[in-house]
């Protein structure tokens, strides 16, 4: 039975990591600088334009829900320049999960320190899909009551022609989606705001208002919605220090939602 005792001690964060020596000006000045790099070319400007597309729709005429956006759309007519511009997107995201595990590498942080060691995989299974249903589910259901609210666009999670290579694609990008955004928004930053002295509380909501940023092209219910989902995963990775958990279940209701779509559509009617 979940008491509000086990509540509270999940909102708490745990005990920080043991600490280190502190940085001099000049450390934190190049902390700060690599972190303004990292964001500028990966998730934090998609931030930035994300914000624009949400006042772009805003200003359209009608309603939110009556406009659409497509989170995996086709890149061309052609199949073979599709799948090769598909492909291009999927290495760009694996480049963006590398360049974070570089850094933190680098800085003495290796895979198996963040929880993505390859004897930890196994370990990460039951929880990841446990995390999945737990924000996969109600995420549904905030999508929906989000759109009957006028707060969000709608959402069609493929629009990639019936192609043979559809469904691996998709897979792939849902993938590629989960590693780059767990390690970059959860285990590098979280990581570096606390070097830096953050609080764990503070390092949370800066990471959890990053995920929301850069999903507000969806409209204000993705962009709360994606909040709230880092507020879940952050705190998880404080608490156990695996990243595991959250890069499978990133990747099950990403491929859920991808390939569900895909062959749903067209065969109910209530699917955009």
């Amino acid at each position: 039975m979940i008491t509000r005792t086990t509540v509270d001690s999940w909102l708490r964060p745990s005990s920080p990591p043991p600490s280190e020596p502190p940085l001099d000006a000049r450390e934190r000045r190049t902390l700060w600088f690599e972190i303004t790099i990292v964001l500028l070319v990966t998730f934090g400007l998609n931030g930035v334009y994300s914000a624009l597309s949400l006042l772009e729709s805003a200003l359209q005429p009608g309603g939110l829900s009556e406009q659409a956006v497509a989170l995996n759309p086709s890149r061309s007519t052609q199949s073979f320049i599709d799948l090769a511009r598909q492909l291009l997107g999927v290495v760009k995201l694996a480049a963006w999960a590398a360049l974070g595990l570089y850094l933190l590498w680098r800085s003495g942080l290796g895979p198996r320190r963040i929880g993505l060691g390859r004897t930890q995989v196994r370990d990460g299974i039951l929880p990841g899909v446990g995390l999945a249903a737990l924000i996969g589910l109600p995420g549904l259901a905030f999508y929906l009551a989000a759109v009957a609210l006028d707060m969000n666009l709608t959402v069609m999670a493929s629009t990639i022609d019936d192609h043979w290579w559809r469904l691996p694609v998709l897979v792939l990008w849902a993938i590629a989606n989960s590693a780059a955004e767990e390690i970059l928004v959860v285990a590098y930053l979280i990581s570096r705001l606390r070097r830096l002295g953050w609080s764990e509380n503070s390092s949370l909501l800066a990471s959890a208002l990053l995920r929301g940023s850069y999903h507000l092209y969806q409209g204000l219910g993705g962009g709360i919605g994606n909040v709230l989902m880092g507020l879940v995963f952050g705190r998880y990775w404080q608490r156990t220090g695996k990243l595991w958990p959250l890069v499978i279940a990133h990747a099950l209701i990403d491929t859920v939602a991808f390939v569900g779509y895909a062959l749903l559509r067209g065969h109910l009617s209530w699917l955009p």
